[in-house]
């Protein structure tokens, strides 16, 4: 989703996009993060983080992810895929600020950021607002302010709605959507503020680290965050706001920022390499432990089995699992080095040695066509599962999880193809005859 930033060059003059080899050594686009060009394991992640939120939807939907027991609460722990996005948001977006930041320049231009952001995202959501407000409410087309809010995504900053949960009908999970536009609006921000930060240090690795201490402060605000959510009263509303989803963010912008820093570090080999290196092989180890995080939010420890729900110390522990789950997930993904070849197939044995699964996983074909259709399985999963539901004639937290699962899925997918096709592409080509980043010397 983010623009595609130019290639960095490492001390020793080789750009980070090459596959070249050197007189001087290895190859260090063979040894060092991938930090340009289409990244196909993270557009798997994504892919992956869409199915797990129409997987917690309908299994909300039938009653599944809120009954008692192991399969429930691991159910209901599938909404860890909002984190998963918020990430790498983090990751793909801050990664050109990060880059300018250790090498002390201006970066991008913002104006061309958001032009990019504005229509990656409203042109698909208005034709699903538009669906979901012409059939399920109907009896508020006559609001100007129903239409505004919606249509511009401030909904959620509505204190006093009409609606039930966390959105109008067939729109209730834009409420992240909401929070990813507004981190949006302030990314901007928030990396002049860090660049600002970073400039005091002398080196290239003083400047890392002040860019590491920053976003510490970044997610602790988060957490602090929650505080005025709970006290002096429950404000539950607040969920739904960026605020408290800003560790989860910085999770991603610390990976964008080591990424980076790995090509500009001293040394021959320094521990920031060192650790991007070690990250990037041990993909099972990082998943494995993202599993306990995960196994932590199907607890009680983290809340109830409904967004928003439970107290301040419950809130905090679900912070604390989504921000470990989607770091852990994404990490050796986003620290890994450029892919050599195409991956290999899941069916080789070759695939399943020293950590090759996860890149024959994520850059499956597969997994590939739902990553590129991922925005719209997202966008219209709730309208359809509502339109299915009203069809069989179904009630709320009733119903079957596979039967609803299979028909629903598919009905997805294909307005998510058709939707890509017909209006995200679209949109993107028409937007490139505009804003266009100057190329760097």
């Amino acid at each position: 989703m983010a623009p595609i930033p130019s290639a960095p060059e490492d001390p020793t003059g080789t750009p980070s996009g090459g596959a070249r080899t050197t007189s001087h050594g290895p190859d260090p686009a063979r040894l060092l993060p991938q930090v340009d060009g289409r990244h196909e394991s993270l557009d798997g992640i994504r892919a992956v983080a869409a199915l797990m939120v129409l997987v917690f939807h309908v299994a909300t939907e039938t009653g599944d992810s809120l009954a008692p027991g192991v399969l429930g609460g691991v159910l209901s722990a599938f909404d860890l895929a909002v984190p998963l996005f918020f990430t790498l948001s983090g990751v793909l977006l801050y990664r050109p600020w990060a880059r300018a930041a250790l090498e002390g320049r201006r970066g991008p231009s913002n104006r061309t950021y958001l032009w990019r952001r504005v229509v990656r995202v409203f042109p698909a959501y208005w034709v699903v607002a538009l669906a979901a407000l012409l059939i399920y409410s109907r009896e508020h087309l006559g609001s100007p302010r129903y239409w505004l809010e919606v249509m511009t995504l401030t909904f959620p900053f509505n204190t006093d709605p009409t609606w039930v949960g966390t959105g109008p009908y067939g729109l209730g999970q834009m409420w992240s959507l909401s929070v990813e536009v507004s981190f949006y609006l302030l990314l901007p921000l928030f990396a002049l503020l860090l660049s600002l930060w970073a400039r005091r240090g002398r080196t290239v690795d003083a400047r890392g680290r002040r860019l590491l201490w920053g976003l510490g402060v970044m997610a602790a605000l988060g957490f602090a965050a929650l505080w005025p959510q709970f006290f002096p009263e429950p404000r539950h509303y607040m969920h739904a706001w960026l605020p408290r989803t800003l560790g989860m963010f910085a999770a991603g912008m610390a990976l964008a920022a080591l990424s980076e820093w790995a090509w500009r570090e001293s040394g021959p080999d320094g521990p920031v390499r060192r650790f991007c290196r070690t990250i990037a092989s041990a993909p099972g180890v990082c998943w494995l432990t993202a599993g306990g995080f995960l196994a932590l939010a199907a607890t009680d420890a983290t809340g109830g089995r409904f967004i928003g729900s439970g107290d301040l110390w419950t809130s905090i522990a679900s912070s604390v699992a989504d921000i470990g789950f989607a770091f852990f997930i994404i990490a050796p993904a986003a620290l890994a080095p450029r892919p050599v070849g195409p991956p290999e197939p899941l069916r080789s044995p070759t695939a399943w040695r020293d950590g090759r699964w996860m890149e024959a996983l994520l850059r499956h074909r597969v997994c590939q066509f739902l990553a590129k259709v991922s925005y719209g399985v997202f966008l219209w999963q709730f309208l359809v599962l509502y339109l299915w539901r009203d069809f069989t004639g179904q009630e709320i937290f009733t119903g079957t999880f596979w039967l609803d699962m299979i028909p629903v899925t598919i009905a997805t997918v294909l307005l998510a193809a058709a939707t890509h096709r017909w209006v995200e592409e679209p949109s993107r080509r028409w937007s490139r005859r505009f804003f266009r980043e100057p190329r760097r010397v």
